[in-house]
């Protein structure tokens, strides 16, 4: 049987759905905040599926957590307490741990039961949960993040789409209480949508952030099973005159070996964006 991604609107209106063939549902069950659903794929392992949208699978995870996480790991000049709100999985603090730099890492969830579900069906993706280094918070990411003023060198907004419990994730004020949040030189990133599927999300998305940084530009990644296969990410500072360029070159090349995605030539390629995407967050 095949999974079929197409209950969104913004997939439906153009015609395009996402198929992935399944041998048997795993896990079904209806959180407090959502439909938490995990299946057998035919090829790429187990698969969580949140409220009708596919989250990850085992093969091809690593596309979006390594990129969420190292590209403003590597360019921030010493990351030595982290903010991960969302997350549950436990794929972005797995590899926001791969750096020794990092000191703390908070992560901020505000379903307990995605956290469970992981541990049980993807240990190799939730395996640092446990990690003495990792501070991990069952509760509300926006309540959490504006009683904490000053105090993290990099925030990671590892949200679901912005709909349902993650729709004040992507609001001016969210972004205003982000920067405060954030320590002189800090770096802020968020998931960003698909510039092909989701433009309208993404026009908003970018221009709240611009109301809160100062200097906010775009990056992407080939994500499989993702509408469109293309997604994107903000990357926001809260200097304007962040260089990312002045990337810790040595510690990137200390650890390409770890990883299956990320790697120095995409550190500097992943910002080249196509025309149309570059117009539509100017």
């Amino acid at each position: 049987m095949w999974y079929n991604e197409d209950q969104d609107e913004h997939i439906i209106s153009i015609g395009a759905r996402t198929s992935i063939r399944v041998t048997k549902k795993l896990y079904e069950k209806q959180s407090n905040f959502q439909k938490i659903e995990i299946y057998q794929t035919d090829a790429f392992g187990k698969m969580m599926v949140l409220d009708n949208c596919i989250m990850l699978t085992d093969a091809n995870e690593f596309a979006y957590h390594e990129m969420i996480a190292h590209v403003p790991l590597f360019a921030h000049p010493n990351p030595e307490r982290v903010l991960i709100i969302g997350g549950g999985d436990g794929g972005t603090a797995r590899e926001v741990l791969r750096h020794p730099q990092v000191k703390e890492c908070v992560m901020v969830e505000i379903d307990e039961e995605v956290v469970n579900v992981s541990r049980e069906y993807f240990p190799a993706i939730a395996a640092e949960l446990d990690n003495p280094r990792l501070d991990l918070r069952i509760e509300d990411g926006m309540a959490y993040i504006r009683n904490n003023e000053n105090a993290f060198d990099v925030i990671l907004i590892d949200s679901t789409d912005p709909v349902g419990i993650a729709e004040n994730l992507i609001t001016v004020k969210f972004y205003e209480e982000t920067h405060r949040s954030l320590k002189k030189g800090g770096i802020m990133v968020a998931q960003a949508e698909s510039p092909f599927y989701f433009a309208d999300i993404q026009r908003k998305l970018f221009q709240n952030i611009k109301g809160a940084f100062p200097a906010v530009s775009m990056y992407l990644s080939q994500i499989p099973f993702y509408p469109s296969g293309t997604w994107s990410f903000a990357f926001a500072t809260q200097e304007a005159g962040f260089d990312r360029t002045n990337y810790r070159v040595a510690d990137l090349k200390a650890m390409e070996h770890q990883l299956q995605y990320f790697n120095e030539a995409l550190f500097t390629g992943c910002f080249a964006i196509p025309t149309f995407a570059k117009k539509m967050i100017e």
